[in-house]
């Protein structure tokens, strides 16, 4: 059956991956972006290919009005830790205020009408690991603004869910990665600094251990999620790729340069920045997702494998 989907955050990684995953699938999705820094409007010439696709331009605070939908797949999100450190007011209005609105516009439809929430939250609601990986049961203990606005954001969903019956789903995905993600994250950040010949920084001495999804693979979950008929249900998504920031750095380091030459001439002085800090970041996040692979998903990008051809498409393709 054809679907009526929402995509909003369409010119983001993770929502412009997952716009194209509904797409193939023939479904009908209008994308909503307000195109900030991180957006990519160059998306929208692909996306227009598609008959069954539509766009709007606006930020979601300021919605007034939904069309007849099955999902809202909300993607639209402030998402860098450092700048939720710096500057945290554009944190609260998007990933709190935006949801508040979007939840308040699902509301006030008759019942039947409801589209469901599908709602990208992160790993990073749990905190650090302290034990066992974190299940969805677990409770949330954010450590940053950005994680603290998301956390609150899930709470309201929950909340609205049981006051007014509005129908949800809340993915917690783990550090995503892949071609198209803007370079205030690791991977194209890093190589951004390499073709500048300036050193890549790396807070805690590159301790900090994520686990790395592939943005198919999570685009992927999202439509298992949503074909399994799932409601008022969260789910963890893990990459099963866990790495510290450092072993990443030197994987992008090999790939870039060549084994030969990061083997005879490799110093790590010359090419990393260990003198940056970031308060409040948690140094491991670990995340259970085997609700999730009881619907038969599971994760099928290997990050070793990934890493080369992403590392050269950024050493070829200068993003500002």
């Amino acid at each position: 059956m054809k679907k009526i989907v929402y995509v909003t955050g369409c010119l983001g990684f993770i929502g412009s991956y997952v716009t194209r995953a509904c797409l193939k699938m023939g479904w009908y999705v209008r994308g909503v972006d307000k195109i900030t820094y991180a957006a990519n409007i160059k998306l929208l010439d692909e996306f227009n290919e598609y008959e069954n696709f539509t766009f709007t331009k606006c930020d979601i605070c300021d919605l007034k009005w939904l069309y007849d939908c099955d999902y809202i797949i909300n993607a639209a999100a402030e998402t860098h830790v450092d700048n939720s450190i710096v500057n945290n007011n554009d944190f609260i209005k998007s990933n709190i205020t935006g949801v508040h609105n979007i939840l308040e516009m699902i509301r006030k439809k008759n019942n039947y009408k409801m589209p469901t929430l599908l709602h990208f939250s992160t790993d990073e609601v749990y905190g650090d690991v302290s034990g066992d990986s974190h299940t969805e049961m677990d409770l949330l203990k954010p450590s940053n603004p950005y994680s603290a606005s998301k956390a609150a954001a899930d709470q309201l969903i929950i909340a609205w869910a049981r006051t007014y019956k509005v129908p949800y789903i809340i993915v917690r995905p783990t550090n995503n990665y892949g071609i198209g993600q803007y370079t205030e994250k690791l991977i194209p950040k890093a190589c951004k600094f390499l073709s500048l010949g300036r050193k890549i920084p790396l807070h805690d001495n590159g301790r900090p251990i994520r686990d790395w999804l592939h943005a198919w693979d999570t685009a992927n979950a999202i439509i298992t999620i949503i074909e399994s008929k799932s409601v008022n249900e969260i789910f963890n998504i893990a990459g099963g790729n866990k790495k510290s920031n450092m072993e990443v750095v030197n994987k992008i380091l090999h790939c870039y340069f060549g084994d030969e030459y990061f083997e005879k001439w490799y110093d790590e002085k010359e090419f990393l920045d260990f003198g940056v800090t970031r308060d409040g970041h948690d140094l491991k996040y670990d995340i259970n997702d085997d609700k999730l692979k009881s619907l038969g998903w599971y994760p099928q990008a290997k990050f070793d494998d990934e890493i080369g051809p992403i590392v050269e498409h950024y050493r070829k393709n200068f993003i500002w």
